[in-house]
């Protein structure tokens, strides 16, 4: 037997075996169906043309072969999913088959012509797609063209007013106005101008710096970024912020009280800090980007600095009278003071109100961050600010999360009927313990899914949650016992109004802050009556802000702070494990 007929067989199966994959693939299927179709709609059509007998058949065989054709020569060029290795492999084969015959004579007479046409027309699609204008920014869309030079030009004018042409931090108001800014940017306009090293800011090197940000940055948002973040990064960490909400004490007529007090001031940060991660960072991710800054409300808030002097209207980031809530709730826990709390400690918050199981989710780090802390068992202040804002409010989307992350036990995104048993059974005990029938667990579960409605059968999602209207009663209902015992007397439809996150004026963090506060500024005055005889009327609306400071440093006692914290300073306060 001659060498070239032992090799044909293996060559038919190669082929064979290239024809099936093709063919077995769902394009090639689907082409075919199409063209199956077209060619039982011409079969019909040469029917109504009355041809009858052999004639007929010879030219329905002719148009069906024509067909076979045409499936090969509209299907080989266009789609691309056929082995590169057919074109080369298929005129090899031998012709012991009239199947593969008409497969070599196919593909051979692909080649032609009408291929070339078929091409054309499939390649009009590619050359469209290069008209797509741009849709992704991340430094903003640009608007219409900016006039930079006359930009700069009002730049220069403004410098000319400073000696020499330098600008401190105290001139940077006008420099701001100048760059169409709000007022309290000046700030980072200084220090990115390279302010912080020299003291002042020259004009040659601010029109540099501000001339690139308007030819990169399109938006506030960008240009925000550009000016806090560190070189070579797009986002904003937690450290990037320290500098301007520093000037923002320094300057603000609402904030002057809190001069003198230093050591307050990185509390005050502190909690500014996590406040606007705690809101504006929906990722988790402790890095604030363009995007994330962009869809959040805290530039207009920094904007409205300008413009109210009571600091304590900006409820959302940097009322005074918020941080001296939280700081109050952390130093009643914080026995040692040393800025971090325990187990322990916080179990002690609202009267053991929060269940211990609850409590070592906590401190498992689902929730918190710094792996210092959490090595040695302790949250900081700043993990503080985030689970009472997410404790008093437990129906904005992060506070959902917040405590979704925590019942969360295997991290599979759902809450099963076992975990949602876990914690539900400490709170059997607790009300045993209060001699108070607790409810079983099947009928709590099933007012529980009445009440989420969850979208799939024996699990609750996230996003089941954020559907649902009374989130704050689905928790507290599994791992705090007041306020579970507080949803039970009321009924179902007060509760469906408190629920409706519209026709609120106020956010439940808002309400619980204003009456904290007001109970803390009335034990301080009465403190301050029954230690000097002072038996002045207390107007807890109309307080002044110096007064109060006066009572935080001198009278209240857990503000007696020991002397090795009397001296700490921004650079002290370790932002770094807050961020980790």
């Amino acid at each position: 037997m001659s060498p070239g007929k032992v090799l044909q067989p293996v060559l038919k199966m190669k082929v064979d075996e290239l024809f099936l994959c093709w063919l077995s693939q769902s394009a090639t299927q689907l082409a075919l169906k199409d063209y199956l179709r077209r060619i039982k709609n011409e079969e019909k059509m040469e029917t109504r043309d009355g041809e009858s007998g052999n004639g007929k058949n010879e030219r329905f065989t002719s148009k069906n072969s024509n067909s076979k054709q045409c499936i090969f020569e509209d299907t080989r060029l266009p789609l691309s999913f056929s082995p590169p290795q057919l074109s080369t492999t298929l005129p090899l084969a031998t012709p012991t088959s009239t199947r593969n015959a008409a497969n070599v004579r196919a593909t051979r007479r692909s080649s032609g012509p009408r291929v070339v046409q078929t091409k054309k027309e499939e390649t009009l699609p590619p050359s469209l797609s290069q008209n797509i204008p741009t849709f992704y920014f991340p430094r903003g869309c640009p608007k219409e063209k900016v006039n930079i030079d006359a930009v700069i030009t009002e730049i220069e004018r403004t410098f000319s007013e400073f000696p020499n042409e330098r600008a401190t931090l105290e001139d940077m108001g006008k420099v701001a106005k100048a760059c169409d800014c709000p007022l309290y940017w000046k700030g980072p306009l200084f220090y990115c101008a390279g302010g912080e090293r020299t003291g002042y800011v020259s004009v040659h090197k601010f029109v540099a710096m501000w001339r690139k940000i308007l030819q990169t940055c399109y938006d506030d948002a960008a240009k925000f970024v550009h000016l806090l973040m560190n070189p070579g990064c797009n986002y904003l960490v937690q450290e990037d912020f320290i500098p301007f909400l520093q000037d923002v004490v320094n300057s603000h007529p609402g904030l002057s009280f809190l001069k003198e007090a230093s050591e307050f001031h990185s509390r005050y940060i502190t909690t500014v800090i996590q406040r606007i991660f705690y809101t504006v960072n929906r990722s988790w991710s402790g890095k604030i980007t363009c995007n994330e800054l962009r869809k959040s409300n805290f530039l207009q808030n920094v904007a409205l600095l300008e413009e109210e002097p009571d600091i304590n209207q900006l409820t959302e980031y940097f009322s005074y009278e918020h941080f001296y809530v939280i700081y109050c709730k952390f130093w009643e826990l914080d026995t040692d003071h040393d800025l971090y709390i325990d187990r322990k400690d916080l179990a002690r918050h609202n009267d053991h109100a929060i269940s211990n199981r609850m409590i070592e989710r906590i401190f498992s780090g689902a929730v918190t961050r710094g792996r210092k802390a959490q090595k040695d068992g302790k949250i900081s202040y700043a993990d503080f600010v985030w689970f009472l804002i997410s404790e008093e409010d437990k129906k904005t989307p992060t506070s959902i999360e917040y405590w979704f992350r925590c019942m969360d036990l295997d991290g599979d995104g759902a809450l099963s009927m076992y975990e949602l048993e876990y914690f539900y059974e400490e709170q059997c005990q607790k009300l045993e313990n209060m001699a108070i029938e607790p409810l079983p667990f099947e009928d709590c579960l099933c007012q529980m899914l009445d009440l989420v409605k969850p979208q799939y059968e024996g699990k609750i999602t996230l996003h089941d949650l954020k559907r649902c209207k009374l989130a704050n009663v689905f928790f507290d209902t599994f791992f705090n016992i007041e306020k579970y015992l507080d949803h039970e007397q009321k009924d179902q439809f007060s509760m469906l109004r408190d629920g409706d996150g519209e026709s609120q004026e106020i956010s439940d963090w808002e309400k619980y802050a204003a009456e904290e506060y007001d109970i803390l500024v009335a034990e301080e005055a009465a403190s301050e009556r029954w230690n000097d005889g002072y038996e002045a009327e207390l107007n807890p609306v109309d307080h002044q802000k110096a007064n109060v400071l006066k009572y935080h440093m001198e009278k209240r006692p857990f503000f007696e702070m020991p002397s090795h914290l009397a001296d700490v300073d921004l650079d002290d306060y370790d932002y770094e494990e807050d961020f980790e």
